[in-house]
């Protein structure tokens, strides 16, 4: 989606209590928080300025969205504690539930549902991740070199993304993996630690993952190790599988 397909940009309500801090100073505490697709992929939080505890500094600074109006720009300031940025604003949005709302920097503030933690971004209430068990077999290739073997993944199904095959580590070449200092995190599953493969003088980086301690909805494929579909050759029965075609190819 582009910021000039205005109509794709989707605003509903949430039913989830919401509250952030910035430095154990509560700054918003909701029951009517508002979801926003401002991208196709997740959504992320506006919630009523009635709602917010802290007060907001204007920076004077306006940036035009298509989609959603103007914006301007504020601090965050609680306590004598100060958010540089870190709040945005549409007072004339052509997308009226944004009028009388504020968005605030996901990273800069801790989040929560409820009384649970959320990290990245909020999750979306219309994607979910089923792990199945299975005996199907299991074959990964990086330029022709079987790098992975196993008829005991655990495949991991989440909405809009193919499946993935998660393998134990004794069924992986794990002299052709490297680590790497690339560490990813995600709402649903926690945070990744990668490796490289080498396989020659090639070296593939950061095509293979792991969650090492995931969060609970994810613990069965905590220490598993799973392949980019985009990027190596899987075969699953024995039949190679098309690479798809995701923002991670």
């Amino acid at each position: 989606m582009t910021e000039d397909q205005r109509g794709r940009v989707r605003v509903e309500a949430g039913q989830k209590r919401v509250r952030v801090y910035l430095r154990g100073r509560l700054v918003a505490d909701t029951l009517r928080p508002l979801l926003v697709w401002e991208i196709p992929y997740y959504p992320t939080y506006y919630l009523p300025l009635t709602d917010l505890e802290a007060d907001l500094e204007p920076k004077g600074i306006t940036e035009h969205s298509t989609s959603r109006g103007d914006s301007t720009g504020y601090d965050v300031v609680i306590d004598g504690v100060r958010a540089d940025g870190a709040a945005l604003r549409y007072l004339d949005s052509p997308l009226t539930e944004l009028k009388d709302a504020v968005r605030l920097d996901f990273e800069t503030f801790d989040w929560f549902e409820e009384d649970e933690p959320i990290f990245v971004h909020p999750r979306d209430p219309y994607a979910r991740i089923d792990i199945l068990g299975s005996s199907r077999n299991v074959r990964v290739e990086v330029d022709g070199v079987t790098v992975a073997d196993s008829s005991a993944p655990r495949i991991l199904f989440e909405t809009g993304l193919p499946a993935r095959y998660y393998l134990p580590l004794p069924d992986v070449r794990m002299d052709l993996l490297v680590a790497s200092d690339t560490h990813t995190s995600c709402p649903y599953k926690g945070t990744a630690d990668y490796w490289n493969v080498q396989v020659g003088d090639a070296v593939h980086e950061d095509i293979v993952w792991i969650y090492r301690t995931p969060l609970p909805e994810s613990q069965k494929v905590a220490g598993l190790a799973c392949f980019y579909n985009e990027k190596v050759d899987i075969y699953l029965d024995g039949v190679l599988q098309d690479r798809p075609r995701t923002p991670f190819s």
